[in-house]
């Protein structure tokens, strides 16, 4: 096992800037802190002021992780330009508090976003944003200690697990897989009987922390899963998307202002995304590769641990019970650009049961089928699906709906 030190150097040289580390982002955003935050900042929470730079340029914010696959992809591989726009290289950021700063605040016009987080931005601080694409489908996992000996999630009771953000759906997910196994999720000190005790982390620190026994576990997106089981003896306890079948995670967000004002850039975006996403589905190995920090270097990560991250999925976890519902077919990582409405209802429904610390009463009376119609606006990928014909079912209205499965 690579002791903690050394796995923090995988990324650290390359990604200590000081915009990626302002810890005091970090809470003050997920519990609901947007306006207050930005305001402090000098930066309005305003249609009129927050929107990125308006000429016209791609400007993408992302993690280094998996889920921004698609829109790296579209940027290496020139899609955006042969949509007809320009676009400037994509801007990594360390944590989601500071990608939903750097979004809030008009440094990009495109970003990958949990889908939880726009619900909570459009309606809890009133922050027009638009969801206009799935990101990619599955691509988390909920991972333990090597020697902890978690088998399942009743054995998690009395102990620590990380979250990346309040409002994700790795807090969603989790909490229903704790719920169904009799455990309660808390978010306060430390774990008592039959509680887990839920805390934030940014991704790039969780493999660090639970080989150190900071933590005893986290549910967090690839390839941090895949560099846990290599680096830091981390043992995959379940796939995120064994537990809800082809969940969504990432959505392509951009500011309504932009939607509205600019379809035609918008359009062409979708498209570049579109396009790439379905270049991903067909190439994972030589994907994971181009991203890593072999290729492109988008994330800092080597071509060994991102191949895992995205291929590695079968026989061997089956047998280990990472794997439930191989009735499923489902992959570690998809990719799938359409925003299913029954998706988005029941993430609406789930965020009201989940704990997150925080004023979560905007959640109180919020119509999951208002939501759908208002936050997402699917005519751009709509489009894009007829243009190309990678897609089954594309312009067929049965293939466009799909009955959610939540099974532990």
């Amino acid at each position: 096992m690579t002791a903690p030190d050394d796995l923090s150097a995988l990324w650290t040289h390359e990604w200590a800037r000081p915009d990626w580390t302002r810890r005091a982002t970090l809470d003050a955003l997920a519990r609901g802190g947007l306006a207050a935050l930005l305001g402090g900042a000098g930066l309005a929470l305003s249609a009129g002021a927050a929107h990125a730079a308006d000429d016209d340029t791609v400007r993408i914010g992302y993690l280094p992780i998996t889920d921004a696959t698609a829109l790296l992809v579209a940027h290496a591989k020139g899609y955006f330009e042969e949509a007809g726009l320009k676009v400037a290289e994509p801007t990594p950021v360390r944590s989601w508090s500071a990608l939903v700063e750097g979004f809030a605040a008009g440094k990009f016009n495109l970003a990958h976003l949990l889908k939880p987080i726009p619900v909570w931005m459009r309606y809890n601080n009133r922050f027009p944003v638009k969801i206009l694409a799935w990101a990619h489908t599955n691509g988390s996992g909920i991972v333990v200690g090597g020697k902890s000996g978690i088998t399942d999630f009743r054995a998690l009771a009395g102990r620590r697990v990380a979250v990346p953000y309040w409002y994700s759906m790795h807090n969603v997910v989790l909490q229903f897989a704790l719920r169904e196994s009799g455990v309660t999720p808390v978010i306060r000190g430390e774990a008592g009987p039959g509680e887990c005790a839920l805390q934030i982390l940014p991704p790039p620190e969780m493999p660090t922390a639970l080989a150190a026994g900071k933590i005893d576990g986290c549910i967090v997106a690839e390839p941090f899963n895949a560099l846990g089981e290599i680096k830091a003896g981390a043992r995959m306890l379940r796939f995120t998307g064994d537990i809800w079948k082809n969940h969504p995670c990432c959505v392509v967000v951009a500011h309504e202002r932009q939607v509205a004002g600019n379809p035609e850039w918008t359009g062409k975006a979708v498209d570049a995304i579109v396009r790439a996403q379905a270049y991903c589905a067909k190439n994972r190995e030589e994907v994971a590769r181009l991203i890593s920090k072999d290729g492109r270097g988008y994330l800092p990560m080597p071509g060994d641990v991102v191949v895992k991250a995205m291929t590695d999925y079968g026989a061997a976890y089956e047998a280990s019970g990472a794997i439930r519902h191989p009735e499923w077919s489902a992959s570690r990582i998809d990719f799938q650009p359409w925003p299913y409405p029954s998706a988005t209802k029941l993430i609406v429904e789930a965020m009201g049961r989940t704990v997150v610390e925080g004023d979560a009463t905007f959640l109180n009376g919020l119509d999951p089928d208002f939501v759908a119609r208002d936050l997402v606006d699917d005519r751009f990928v709509a489009a894009a699906l007829e243009r190309y014909p990678e897609w089954a079912g594309a312009g067929d209205a049965a293939a466009l709906t799909r009955q959610e499965v939540l099974s532990l």
